[in-house]
């Protein structure tokens, strides 16, 4: 089985480098699922009805979310209808949407789950708690467990890489919108990664105005933050190879498009 996961797309230009680079990267790679998170995708926050349909059409299987979840109310109108997206499974019970979603591919499935970390975060229940009842449900089904740990510090992301090795597929991490180098796979066959990074503006501070992230930091004032100027855009991205019936992972590799980093064919 092979995966493609492509990280926290934000706003228009975001949703530009999904249009430009994830029919490419599709035909490179040729996964057989596609996951996108787009907690950012409506104008730096949330997630719409037409952005939700946007991301599927240009190729996108499941798509996960964060703490901006919620933040655009539209998301209540759709989110349990939207069968292929997955917000934070350790939201309290009640929460509309789901946390764990079903991909079949050629009599395989694959579990794509969705947590948020605590840590410098919004509390919700604890995903380590969590996510072992998810697993014991998605491994009656499949072995192929892809989880999206959307969390802040890089200790609690490694902490639950190590805490599933052996239990899942693969546990990337989101939020951080800065890809980080420490892709691997663990003694068990788990694949993980702190962060996959940001699709969106380039020249931006994590996809927003450097101005306005720069003038928060000089005066504490309170600053409402804008999607950056697409005048230059970049998309990262990690490819996933896994045995389909262990779910082990074989390979895992970073991808990041940009400017400096042009796709290569």
């Amino acid at each position: 089985m092979k995966l493609l996961f492509v990280g926290d797309v934000v706003g228009a230009p975001g949703r530009q480098a999904i249009e430009d680079y994830l029919p490419k990267l599709k035909k490179k790679y040729k996964p057989q699922v596609t996951i996108v998170n787009g907690e950012n995708a409506a104008n730096g926050k949330g997630i719409t009805e037409k952005i939700y349909k946007q991301l599927l059409q240009a190729g996108a299987d499941v798509v996960t979310l964060g703490n901006h979840a919620f933040d655009n109310r539209d998301i209540f109108e759709f989110i349990d209808d939207a069968k292929k997206m997955v917000r934070p499974a350790n939201y309290p019970a009640g929460v509309p949407g789901q946390g764990m979603v079903f991909v079949k591919c050629n009599q395989v499935e694959v579990c794509v789950i969705n947590l948020q970390g605590r840590v410098f975060m919004n509390t919700l229940d604890d995903p380590f708690q969590v996510i072992q009842s998810l697993i014991e449900i998605a491994r009656k089904r499949t072995p192929i467990i892809f989880v999206d740990f959307h969390a802040e510090v890089t200790s609690e992301k490694q902490a639950m890489g190590w805490f599933l090795d052996g239990k899942v597929t693969a546990v990337i991490g989101t939020h951080t919108h800065v890809q980080t180098n420490d892709a691997r796979i663990l003694p068990q066959g788990t694949a993980v990664m702190c962060d996959v990074g940001m699709t969106g503006p380039y020249n931006g501070i994590l996809g927003m105005e450097r101005e306005a992230i720069i003038g928060k930091f000089l005066n504490q004032l309170p600053t409402r933050f804008e999607v950056s100027d697409p005048d230059e855009i970049q998309l990262s991205a990690c490819f996933i190879e896994c045995d389909d019936t262990t779910g082990k992972v074989k390979k895992i590799l970073p991808i990041k498009i940009s400017p400096d980093q042009p796709f290569m064919e």
